[in-house]
């Protein structure tokens, strides 16, 4: 009697889901990418947005809670505080700062090509740093200075989501129609680095 074949770990499914295992990370992506995009869209609320992001990443990562939309609703109620919401006053001003640079650097002003890639670099520094904040732990949850030390004290770490960000703001010029899905790669980012900066797993 000939057996049926066995199916690799990563194509088995258990009764009732549909997608295989290995999708359900791509999955919860999607699914926490969308949520953190609508929770943006009042501007204010982007810090603690990405924060909720990253809480419902690590708690599917330690624990293996599923990811769902009642799970960030709950971990963004939690980041919704003064200091959060005071800190996402910083996104339309920063926004509005680069706005202004990018322009007078298109007016060719004298030293004009030193300046453009001075702002690249620094936006991309501060977008680092932003996200290494949003993806601390209690109790430095949301702490700027904390997310500023861990970027200075672990280079590799902050080389990575460099790397993370680069592509992301690629894709967001090229094909906009995809910004929407870009919070949950960036947020998972973020959270494996920050795991990875634990110091039961810090290598740097």
């Amino acid at each position: 009697m000939t057996q049926a074949p066995t199916l690799p770990p990563s194509d088995r499914r258990e009764p009732g889901e549909v997608f295989p295992a290995g999708f359900t990370l791509f999955a919860d992506m999607l699914l926490v990418g969308l949520l953190t995009s609508l929770a943006c869209l009042p501007v204010v609320t982007a810090p603690a947005a990405f924060a909720a992001a990253s809480a419902t990443l690590r708690r599917a990562a330690d624990a293996g809670a599923p990811v769902g939309a009642g799970g960030y609703l709950a971990d963004l109620r939690a980041h919704l505080t003064p200091g959060s919401l005071s800190g996402g006053l910083a996104v339309p001003l920063l926004a509005g700062v680069l706005l202004v640079d990018s322009a007078l650097i298109r007016a060719s002003l004298p030293g004009a090509a030193l300046m453009a890639p001075a702002l690249l670099l620094l936006t991309l520094g501060l977008a680092v740093v932003a996200l290494r904040t949003t993806a601390l732990p209690a109790p430095h949850r949301l702490s700027l200075r904390e997310g500023f030390r861990r970027s200075v004290a672990r280079p590799r770490g902050t080389l990575l989501l460099a790397a993370a960000l680069v592509p992301a703001a690629l894709v967001a010029w090229s094909i906009p129609v995809l910004v929407p899905l870009l919070p949950g790669p960036l947020a998972f980012a973020a959270t494996v680095v920050d795991l990875r900066d634990t110091p039961e797993g810090a290598t740097d």
